[in-house]
């Protein structure tokens, strides 16, 4: 298999924002740009990761972007896979390098929801689910969520204080990230006494909607080869990438604490990187609730069944734990721009593995995984990048 990488990767702040999908998206992919050392014209395609553009009364992102670089002739997508699009478009990009079709392309992740008042947000993000099923029967996310958290609670005990435990590890290492939507320290307490949204799950377990854009620049070795003599700064390694698919709706579904396509996706990546669990250094994983994040940590292996909880709360999953989860502060912190979310996280993964994260820094970090959810488990994409060898 031929070797694709990371040449550079950027992003927006998140939180709420001014600026219009297209120019959050303009934004990072300048930066993504620039920070690769090369020129817009270097762009030999694109694919632009977007969920909710018709909010603003622009769908055909793909144009618009590459017009706004200066580059209309360059081919590009819009990718939609809900909450997963960002990893999504990753996967749409490392295929088309792996084939051979293209060199250099572009993938940038974007939203802006904050125009939108939360019961129309709240809506167009219930058009993810099975709305026939759930949507339109009252079901949000937060109920959805509630669902498998409950779920998780009666099969392993899971405790109210172990998802809280999440929120406030997460929010932590938003502290340490300048470009985060949420910069507030918060307490077990704190969590355990906000407002319950959908039980068990309060305010403080749930992600903020957030605009953002994040970008990265994908290229082949023969690429890399003609930039710098083969090494320019930064460069980072993709080791593989899985995706998979799930059942829609919850009611279907034998298992409420585990997410089928997370399993799946997060298989088919360690087999084809050759790895392990064990062998990730830290992983940013889709935290869109506290309870997400718990049954990913064992849905990728990262702890056994009902054991992630108990885990988290005791400190396993911070920044110096045995194994660091969203050190960027995760969906929960950081914040969720649905469209830009698994290209944020590989823009962490980029800092992280170039050792450039700050206070964040995870030690010796070298080998990192992204796991990104569409919904509740429709879709998901999970990567595996190391540092340049």
């Amino acid at each position: 298999m031929k070797n694709v990488y990371v040449l550079s990767a950027a992003m927006s702040k998140y939180g709420k924002s001014p600026l219009s999908a297209r120019e959050l998206a303009l934004e990072a992919s300048r930066k993504a740009i620039e920070k690769a050392g090369i020129t817009p014209s270097d762009v030999q395609g694109g694919f632009v990761a977007n969920a909710f553009s018709l909010s603003e009364k622009q769908g055909h992102l793909g144009p618009i972007v590459m017009s706004g670089l200066g580059i209309p002739d360059v081919p590009a997508s819009t990718i939609e896979s809900a909450c997963s699009s960002g990893a999504s478009a990753i996967r749409e990009a490392w295929i088309n390098i792996l084939a051979g079709i293209y060199d250099c392309m572009l993938v940038v992740g974007v939203e802006r929801v904050s125009q939108l008042d939360t019961i129309t947000a709240t809506t167009y993000f219930s058009f993810g689910s099975d709305y026939v099923f759930e949507g339109a029967c009252g079901a949000s996310f937060p109920g959805l969520y509630g669902s498998i958290a409950r779920a998780h609670m009666t099969k392993y005990g899971t405790r109210e204080e172990e998802l809280a435990s999440v929120a406030v590890k997460n929010h932590d290492n938003a502290l340490k990230n300048p470009n985060a939507h949420l910069h507030k320290k918060i307490t077990i307490d704190d969590v355990m006494k906000s407002p319950v949204v959908a039980s068990p799950l309060k305010l403080y377990d749930a992600c903020p909607f957030s605009d953002g854009a994040a970008a990265a620049i994908i290229c082949s070795e023969e690429f890399l080869k003609r930039l710098n003599g083969g090494k320019p700064e930064g460069v980072i390694k993709i080791l593989a990438s899985g995706r998979a698919g799930g059942t829609g709706a919850l009611h279907q579904r034998p298992d409420l604490t585990t997410l089928k396509a997370a399993v799946l996706a997060g298989r088919e990546a360690f087999k084809m990187a050759s790895l392990t669990p064990k062998d990730i250094d830290f992983a940013e994983v889709h935290d869109c609730f506290t309870i997400a994040e718990l049954v990913a940590l064992e849905d990728l292996g990262f702890f056994p069944r009902g054991e992630a909880a108990k885990a988290t709360l005791e400190g396993r999953t911070t920044l110096k734990g045995e194994i660091p989860i969203n050190p960027s502060g995760g969906l929960k912190a950081k914040g969720h721009p649905v469209g830009a979310t698994g290209v944020g996280q590989v823009v962490e993964v980029y800092e992280q593995l170039n050792h450039k994260a700050g206070e964040r820094q995870v030690s010796d970090a070298r080998i990192a995984l992204t796991h990104n959810v569409g919904a509740t488990g429709g879709s998901c994409g999970v990567h595996i990048f190391s540092s340049f060898d």
